[in-house]
């Protein structure tokens, strides 16, 4: 919100500012880098798409939040699901993309390390 809003005092004159600019939701007051809820839905779409064995897979997200333009979301591929909280989160203006990134990558290398190291096929299947 207030690299936004701040733009024009950066010190980089290739950025504007525009003071009135507002995120969709209040900006919580919690570090930027990195994004904690990226790093979940980073592991997440990563144990999916490593226990799947594949990125592709069709799937929908129903909200319980009222007034949503597109409810159930559908997807495709796990890493668009990842993807779009990526650029929810920066619509809301709570990190910049960068902390978004390095979060699901984060999240993706913890999916992996659990993966090869925690599952265990079940006996018998």
């Amino acid at each position: 919100m207030t690299a936004i809003q701040e733009g024009d005092n950066d010190g980089n004159r290739r950025t504007v500012g525009d003071s009135e600019w507002l995120p969709l939701v209040p900006t919580p007051p919690y570090p930027d880098y990195t994004s904690g809820f990226n790093n979940l839905s980073g592991s997440m779409t990563g144990m999916l798409e490593l226990y799947f064995g594949t990125d592709e897979f069709e799937f929908s997200i129903l909200s319980p939040t009222p007034g949503l333009t597109v409810n159930p979301r559908q997807y495709h591929r796990f890493s668009e699901a990842a993807q779009e909280v990526v650029e929810v989160r920066i619509l809301q203006g709570i990190h910049f993309r960068f902390a978004y990134e390095q979060a699901r990558r984060q999240g993706r290398r913890v999916a992996h390390w659990v993966f090869k190291k925690s599952l265990r096929p079940v006996p018998g299947t």
